[in-house]
């Protein structure tokens, strides 16, 4: 049996035929998407909707921090969103604030690293403030490294980077010709974590979403009608074992 996670009953069991522990994904990430439509298909305002969405997340960075994966990233906010109504944009902040201070002394214990990836500096000083000291908190963890792409967008972050190596170039400290795809990768906010192995987005649609651009380049992709609040830790586990599935060869052939 997996560990308990918060000293809690509750326990995934997976047979050694299931999921192999050896071949799980290093960088596990998903588009956390169907809120809205969930509350829709129960009648209710969309809020129920996105707070249904955190009771989720609880459960899968707990099963993930259980399997101990190496990186989950989660797409919690992305620099679209701000399209949607003052009243969703405040909610989702809101909602934010309120999963670090419930879930912040728990993600310490269990060792997990917690990690705010996009154009943080845009929000709130209180928000950023709330971000930068849980970070600092769990920045000597590891277990777990939890992503939380908020105001993040992959267009926006591919940008960045090409204007940091730009400067570079600029300053003498970087010949073009020394540009390589590591130089890239260094200035992603991902520069330190590996690839993007397994993609996961539920609620039906077929689209990743400028989400992870540059690090999703071989990622298996898995999709599911399932809106994100019924996204259980079984549906996280099939996703883990149909990537365990997968014949990935990078553009290479299957040697026999």
């Amino acid at each position: 049996m997996w560990k308990k996670w918060f000293g809690k009953t509750e326990q995934y069991v997976i047979a050694d035929n299931q999921l192999d522990k050896d071949k799980l994904p290093r960088h596990t990430a998903i588009i956390m998407d169907g809120n809205g439509r969930w509350a829709k298909a129960k009648g209710m305002p969309r809020v129920f909707g996105h707070r249904a969405g955190v009771e989720s997340l609880r459960k899968i960075v707990r099963t993930a921090s259980n399997l101990e994966l190496e990186v989950l990233t989660v797409y919690a906010f992305s620099t679209e969103n701000w399209k949607r109504p003052a009243e969703e944009v405040n909610l989702l902040m809101d909602l934010f604030s309120t999963y670090l201070t419930a879930d912040i002394d728990e993600l310490d214990e269990n060792n997990v690293q917690i990690r705010f990836i996009g154009q943080i500096q845009d929000l709130s000083t209180t928000l950023c403030r709330k971000f930068q000291d849980a970070q600092a908190r769990t920045a000597k963890n590891t277990g777990l490294v939890f992503n939380a792409a908020i105001n993040y967008g992959g267009r926006a972050e591919m940008l960045c980077a090409m204007k940091a190596i730009a400067l570079d170039v600029q300053s003498g400290n970087l010949p073009v010709e020394m540009i390589t795809e590591n130089s890239i990768q260094q200035h992603l906010y991902t520069a330190d974590l590996p690839d993007v192995d397994l993609l996961i987005r539920p609620s039906g649609d077929f689209r990743i979403s400028n989400f992870l651009l540059w690090q999703s380049a071989y990622a298996e992709l898995w999709f599911t009608d399932v809106n994100w609040p019924d996204f259980t830790p079984e549906y996280f586990l099939q996703a883990l074992h149909d990537f365990q599935q997968r014949d990935r060869r990078f553009g290479g052939l299957k040697i026999k």
